[in-house]
């Protein structure tokens, strides 16, 4: 028998990358194992440098072939599990997804740096400087035109897709830090946040150890 694919992910708490490629992987429908590597482990970097030259997880090894980055990671599984839906199935539609995704993938440093993600905390109230607002209000946007032009709920139609990954750790901090939604979009954190699979990330995250150091950058 094959081994199973072997998914390496470091903090639930802190770990947006990690949930994302995590994510994906839940949505394909991907038979996995996962490995994690204590994002307070010395060593953490030395190891990753085993699994990929930017030292970021996730990274997926299925096979001989070693994955890493989660927009490949996501295109991978597309192409490995097409019937998944990762993508949308019409072209526009395809193109306009990768379009949002990629813009998560490189944009948005304000708000990263203002509001990292921590699941286990909680900041009602929280006053947001003006330049995470502009990447809040981009994300909003995004997020409107979506679900208007395909109908909802999620964010290309009936089923959450690589995109719905994508801002899924957005809706954490948006819970984290008490930032207030329109009817739509809140209704669409929501959901994603009822998520099966967003729960069970949840649940294991807020049983961390305390004593793991909030992190400077995004893993």
């Amino acid at each position: 028998m094959a081994a199973k694919p072997v998914l390496t992910i470091s903090s639930r708490n802190y770990g947006a990358w990690a949930l994302r490629g995590w994510l994906m992987c839940r949505l394909a429908e991907l038979d996995f194992v996962e490995k994690v590597i204590p994002p307070d482990d010395p060593a953490m970097k030395a190891e990753m440098l085993l699994l990929s030259s930017s030292m970021r997880v996730p990274s997926l090894q299925h096979g001989k072939v070693t994955v890493w980055d989660t927009l490949a990671i996501g295109e991978y599984l597309h192409e490995i599990k097409p019937k998944a839906g990762l993508l949308p199935a019409d072209i526009g539609a395809r193109a306009h997804c990768r379009a949002i995704c990629g813009e998560m993938h490189s944009g948005f440093a304000s708000m990263r740096g203002a509001l990292p993600m921590n699941i286990k905390a909680h900041f009602p109230g929280f006053k947001i400087w003006s330049r995470a607002q502009a990447d809040i209000d981009r994300i909003v946007q995004i997020w409107l035109e979506c679900l208007q032009a395909y109908d909802g709920p999620f964010l290309f139609g009936r089923q959450p897709c690589m995109a719905d990954a994508m801002y899924a750790p957005v809706v954490t901090r948006f819970i984290t830090y008490d930032v207030a939604l329109d009817k739509l979009c809140a209704a669409y954190a929501k959901r994603i946040a009822e998520l099966p699979a967003m729960q069970e990330w949840v649940a294991a995250a807020k049983l961390e150890p305390e004593e793991i150091d909030e992190l400077d950058a995004e893993f």
